[in-house]
């Protein structure tokens, strides 16, 4: 299937999953960048690998607490885009952190996102940070919308 069939005829966490396995090619690189890998998606719920390389440290050596926010809101952003009939990208509104200990560059850690709320025009979701023990490390919470725009152009292409 072409990259818009896909687009055109799964959910979201269907779509979510084929990013995941590679069979829908990715429109940035920010995942690339810093590390990130889908593991999985349904319906309110993606987790995440994260392994973040040493660009992505602060002048201590940890991880930067901006690339850590990353990855949250990339999670938070996932999970409501997972509730669609079909995938819509999302903006976020805010998003709230605790940073709980430090992330070290080489290992891997999980991230998990979840809908807590799923409102007509607001979507509210968590993510936690979880190191290889299962403790958490970061998490966080957010409200998203989804992209309007990408709605009208969507529409305007279907209607042509």
């Amino acid at each position: 299937m072409s990259a818009a069939e896909l687009w055109d005829t799964l959910s979201g966490a269907e779509l979510i999953r084929a990013i995941g396995d590679g069979r829908f090619p990715q429109v940035t690189d920010v995942s690339d960048y810093i590390g990130q890998v889908i593991v999985g998606a349904e319906p309110g719920r993606v987790e995440l690998s994260w392994t973040p390389d040493a660009k992505l440290c602060n002048p201590g050596g940890t991880v930067h607490g901006g690339f850590i926010a990353t990855i949250l809101d990339n999670a938070v952003c996932l999970a409501a885009s997972s509730l669609g009939d079909v995938f819509m990208p999302q903006l976020t509104l805010n998003l709230n952190i605790d940073y709980l200990r430090a992330v070290q560059v080489g290992r891997t850690y999980t991230v998990v996102g979840t809908v807590t709320h799923a409102g007509r025009s607001r979507t509210v979701s968590a993510a936690t940070l979880l190191d290889e023990d299962g403790r958490p490390c970061a998490s966080a919470t957010a409200s998203v919308t989804g992209n309007q725009i990408f709605a009208r152009e969507r529409k305007a292409a279907d209607d042509a």
